[in-house]
């Protein structure tokens, strides 16, 4: 099964690719904390820790809004441009992980419910982002981030997790737009081994 390589957005060729400096190395194995809780697009509380099955994390920066003028120095950021082809690229391959066994997809990132809703409607996406807006994903399982105009940004960085566990971590995730499909040869990987 081929997956799709259409999404809103293209990636440009030119963007640097970000170095793995080690930041995402301790959360395979790492448990999601019990109490944690984040808010869905749906405005309903998300316990990831609780969720059955596979899920699919991928966290993002920061998705552009409507008619922002995406900054030079953004593009020149490793690992910084590419978050809204990375959302299109997880909505255009929905089905496709569905089939290959994921409970669940939901995007992150530290936008709020408001803005991370008005992505959501946009793009037509067919499944949840959860906002991180506080940072209490972020501190509590120390994931990477980035700095940008006076914001800590989570650092594009994508978690499988089974039984309120992380049982495989892609970082850095690059091209941004083609993480579904890493993401679906490890679930093809992890069905023959197993």
């Amino acid at each position: 099964m081929a997956l799709s390589r259409k999404s809103n957005s293209q990636v440009p060729k030119t963007i640097p690719y970000p170095a793995d400096d080690g930041l995402a190395s301790h959360l395979v194995g790492s448990s999601i904390p019990t109490e944690l809780t984040l808010v869905s697009t749906q405005q309903i509380p998300v316990k990831l820790s609780e969720l059955p099955g596979i899920t699919i994390l991928f966290c993002y920066p920061r998705t552009s809004a409507p008619g922002e003028t995406v900054k030079e120095r953004w593009n020149n950021t490793p690992g910084g441009r590419g978050c809204t082809a990375e959302v299109g690229s997880y909505r255009d391959n929905f089905a496709s992980l569905k089939e290959l066994g994921v409970s669940t997809i939901y995007g992150l990132s530290v936008q709020d419910t408001a803005y991370q809703k008005e992505v959501k409607e946009r793009m037509g996406l067919p499944y949840d982002i959860l906002s991180d807006d506080k940072l209490e994903f972020v501190k509590a399982m120390k994931m990477p981030v980035l700095e940008w105009e006076g914001t800590s940004l989570t650092k594009r960085c994508t978690l499988a997790i089974k039984d309120g566990k992380v049982v495989h971590v892609w970082y850095p995730v690059f091209p941004p737009d083609e993480n579904p499909s890493q993401v679906a040869a490890w679930l093809k990987a992890t069905e023959q081994s197993g």
